[in-house]
Formats: C-alpha cells, sequence, structure tokens
C-alpha cells in the first residue's frame, strides 16, 4: 500500500508543473479576457466596469454580424469538410495497407507548414494574374474566369476550402490509426456475412471509433476559433470584410483600434459560441462511453 501510494504521489508531482501551466494559460488568460470584457480598457487594460456596454455596442455593429456570420459559414465546411474527406480518404487507405504509410506522408504533410505559407501558397493559386485563371487563359480560353478572391460572395468559402485542404491530414492520420486498431475477426465475420465494405465501415468500424471522432472535432473547433493566420494570408479579411473572421476581429480592436475591452468581448463571443455547439455533442459522448 505504501509503494502504491509512493508511486502515485510520483506521478502527482511530474504532472503537476503541466497542470498549473495549462489551468494558468488556458483558464487564466481565459478569465482575464473575460474580466476585460466587462471593464473600460481600452489602450491599456482597466479595472472599472461598464457592465455589458461593450457586448451592446457589438451586437449592434453590422460589421460583427457578418463577421460572425461568416464564423460559421467557415466553421461548418472546416468541420465537415475535413471529416468527410479525411474519414474517406482513411478507409481507402485503410483497404491498402502496403501503402497506406507513404500516402499518409503525403496527406500529412500540408499540416506541417504554417497556415501562413498555406495561405500565400492558395493566394498565388487563386490570383487572377498568377494563378488557375491565368494558366487556363494561356491556352487560349479567354473568357475563363476564377476570381473567387475579389468576389465578396465567394471569398469565405476560399478561405474554408485552403483550411480544409491543410488540416485533412490531421483527420487522415487519427482514423487511419483508430482503423488499424480494429479487432481483425471483425473484417472475417463481415466477409463471411458478405457484408458490403462501406456498410461494414459505416455500422461496425465507425461507431468504434467514436472518441476519435471526438478528439477530432475538439481540434478542429479550437482550429475554428483561432482562424486569423489563414485569413490575413488569404484575403486580409476582404474584399471589404467578406472573409473577416471573428479573430481578425478581435485582433483589428486589440492592437490596431486600441480597443481592448471590445476586442476581449469579441473573444468572449466566438469561444462561448462553439462551446455552446461543441460541448453537448461532447458531454453526450462521455455519457455514452459510460453507460
Amino acid at each position: 500500500m505504501k509503494g502504491y501510494l509512493q508511486q502515485r504521489f510520483v506521478i502527482a508531482a511530474a504532472l503537476a508543473p503541466t497542470v498549473l501551466i495549462a489551468v494558468y494559460f488556458i483558464w487564466g488568460f481565459g478569465a482575464a479576457t473575460a474580466y476585460l470584457s466587462f471593464t473600460d480598457s481600452g489602450f491599456l487594460p482597466s479595472t472599472k466596469l461598464i457592465g455589458l456596454l461593450h457586448y451592446q455596442k457589438l451586437f449592434s455593429s453590422a460589421r460583427w454580424w457578418n463577421t460572425y456570420g461568416n464564423m460559421f459559414i467557415f466553421g461548418g465546411i472546416y468541420l465537415f469538410g475535413c471529416l468527410g474527406i479525411g474519414i474517406t480518404v482513411a478507409a481507402m487507405l485503410d483497404q491498402r495497407s502496403h501503402s497506406a504509410i507513404v500516402y499518409r506522408t503525403i496527406y500529412l504533410y500540408p499540416i506541417a507548414m504554417s497556415l501562413i505559407i498555406t495561405g500565400l501558397a492558395w493566394q498565388w493559386v487563386l490570383s487572377p494574374t498568377t494563378g488557375l485563371q491565368h494558366f487556363v487563359r494561356s491556352f487560349g480560353f479567354e473568357n475563363f474566369g476564377l476570381n473567387i478572391l475579389g468576389s465578396s460572395e465567394f471569398a469565405i468559402y476560399a478561405v474554408a476550402g485552403a483550411a480544409v485542404w491543410h488540416s485533412t491530414g490531421l483527420v487522415i492520420v487519427l482514423f487511419l490509426a483508430g482503423m488499424k486498431g480494429i479487432d481483425t475477426d471483425l473484417w472475417r465475420a463481415a466477409r463471411i456475412d458478405r457484408i458490403p465494405i462501406w456498410r461494414t465501415y459505416t455500422s461496425i468500424v465507425l461507431p468504434q471509433l467514436r472518441s476519435v471522432l471526438m478528439t477530432a472535432i475538439v481540434l478542429l473547433s479550437f482550429n475554428v476559433v483561432r482562424s486569423f493566420d489563414i485569413v490575413v494570408a488569404l484575403t486580409k479579411g476582404g474584399p471589404g470584410r467578406a472573409s473577416e473572421l471573428p479573430a481578425l476581429y478581435a485582433y483589428d480592436f486589440y492592437f490596431v483600434r486600441g480597443n481592448i475591452g471590445r476586442g476581449s468581448a469579441a473573444a468572449v463571443i466566438m469561444v462561448v459560441s462553439i462551446m455552446v455547439i461543441v460541448l453537448p455533442y461532447l458531454l453526450y459522448e462521455l455519457r455514452s462511453r459510460k453507460q
């Protein structure tokens, strides 16, 4: 018993610094941001409370509603795009186990690049003067047009598409690793019963990978909240404010306009919005695993 307690103490002592740092930098900074959103902080932080004034100004701003709506467009395409493509490709690679390592490396390569590099690369590809439009027109198709970045209607979809390309590799690796851990006896039984491969994945394999799905959703949701680099590199929030996301909105008020209170209010709203959407699913999954 004494040895067991000593072992638990050593483990707790080893993990304590990491836990304290995580609590301080995540929950501590989050609480500080929420507090500043209720103060009259301008260029410098302040402790004078002004209630919900910043939130009232935030929700009365047409710019904020445009930015807030873009977050849901971007987040929906990003989450469903990464998960849909990632799971499909992982299943295809799982059936080609002899070449899975090679393809896994190829698909994981984009995530090794920074979002700034990804944004700049896609900006070059989608540029009317240097990208696909110029390439196709060089073959004589002068009427071909692909100026997505210059369209206020489609620019946000270009940002989401670039983000999906960047992060899909992570989902592929997560699910491919999970699929490799599935008991081979299940596959043998499915073949004996002549169950189609797609039905085996949807009815047998994927239900066993719910924890992997939960991990992927959490990681991707964090990326939706902090999507700043790729917007700045690809569109700078333009044309106009058509592709602006809340992270860029908060940055503008924090560091350009010198209004820490408004920037903090924007940060709080976008984090709470993602949590309201994701937390019910996470709680449902955790409760299902306990049953």
